[in-house]
């Protein structure tokens, strides 16, 4: 590992209770609460064995389901390494959200949840296997309301059967209180259930344009409710934006811990990193720092190519057909280069040219 002390530290949870339809990520079903508990006590202990620890800006505890873990482990040992200002999050499944586990997490210094909704259609939602319907999930958001003022959640756009942008549910949602709402595009993944679903049964995804226009109502039904979109996929209510992610894609340091956990630290990328099979890459400078630059792109702050003479005509370009924004606020930098509402439909194309 590299000298240099991260910032933000990510811990990785690899436990659901039953793999969703869409997803390939890094969980397993059906570990023992045990198994469970003992993995979480592994990981803290490892927080403890990390040279140079320092005070984190920010803490995420992603999954899977960190819920579905005892996180008490975690409480002594983070309180030294956190502030009053740190952001702390952890993801939770609506089935995990009871005043118990809320109390857990509270008493460890969490401030911050990510509640995984991922649809306001019950029949969706038993498509995708979560085992809750919306009912369920508004009561458990409200639960988390009692506890946590700084709570979002996340959906899902473009899953088979999915008839429209907005229903009658979204007006519910706004009344909700949400403070942080992640909206993203369904990807069918390779060796997810639901793409041997589709293959099996021809089931049609709807096409681009299509998942493309809900987007943009969903675009339009945030900013109406109250939050800004401050990234591709991520809306807040203005100071609520989650700084763990902006640290992210401005290129910050994060120690990544656990099974199906990334880092980057240096010039070093890990996977895996305190679990099992842990993988370490080292970047060349030009590599890593191209790397660090370009997903600033994605939010709304935008990508200064200072330094970079040559993404100057690519990004002209694009600006010349409307999907960027060209702002020259410093003289001494030059121009920053923002997505318009067109360019973000499009963003990964730009940033495959840059690189």
């Amino acid at each position: 590992m590299a000298d240099e002390t991260p910032n933000n530290l990510y811990v990785h949870f690899p436990f659901c209770r039953r793999k969703c339809t869409y997803c390939v990520l890094h969980s397993r079903a059906g570990v023992s609460q045990a198994d469970r508990d003992a993995y979480a006590q592994q990981l803290a202990q490892r927080i403890v064995a990390t040279e140079g620890a320092a005070p984190f800006k920010t803490i995420y505890f992603g999954g899977g389901s960190p819920g579905l873990c005892d996180l008490t482990p975690f409480g002594a040992i983070l309180e030294p390494l956190r502030t009053e200002d740190t952001e702390f999050t952890v993801e939770l499944n609506p089935l995990d959200v009871t005043h118990e586990k809320l109390q857990e997490l509270k008493g460890i210094g969490v401030n911050r949840i990510s509640m995984g909704v991922q649809s306001l259609d019950d029949d969706i939602l038993r498509l995708m296997g979560r085992g809750y319907t919306f009912a369920e999930a508004e009561k458990a958001f409200a639960r988390i309301k009692e506890h946590f003022d700084n709570a979002g959640i996340d959906l899902i756009v473009g899953y088979p059967g999915e008839t429209s942008a907005l229903t009658p549910r979204h007006a519910r949602l706004a009344k909700w209180g949400l403070k942080h709402c992640s909206v993203y595009s369904l990807i069918l993944e390779e060796g997810s259930i639901l793409a041997h679903q589709i293959k099996r049964t021809k089931t049609a995804l709807p096409d681009d344009d299509t998942v493309l226009n809900r987007l943009a109502v969903i675009a339009r039904f945030m900013k109406d409710i109250g939050l800004e979109r401050y990234e591709i996929s991520n809306y807040a209510v203005p100071g609520y934006e989650c700084r763990h992610n902006l640290a992210t894609w401005r290129g910050e340091d994060y120690l990544g811990l656990g099974d199906g956990a990334c880092g980057r630290i240096g010039l070093t990328r890990t996977r895996n990193f305190g679990g099992q099979a842990p993988e370490v890459e080292t970047l060349s400078a030009g590599k890593d720092e191209v790397e660090r630059r370009i997903f600033s792109l994605r939010t709304r702050e935008g990508l200064n190519p200072f330094g970079h003479p040559d993404w100057l005509p690519i990004l002209d370009r694009f600006a010349s057909e409307g999907l960027l924004t060209k702002i020259n606020a410093n003289a001494s930098l030059g121009p920053t280069y923002r997505l318009t509402e067109r360019g973000t439909e499009v963003c990964d194309t730009i940033l495959a040219e840059l690189v």
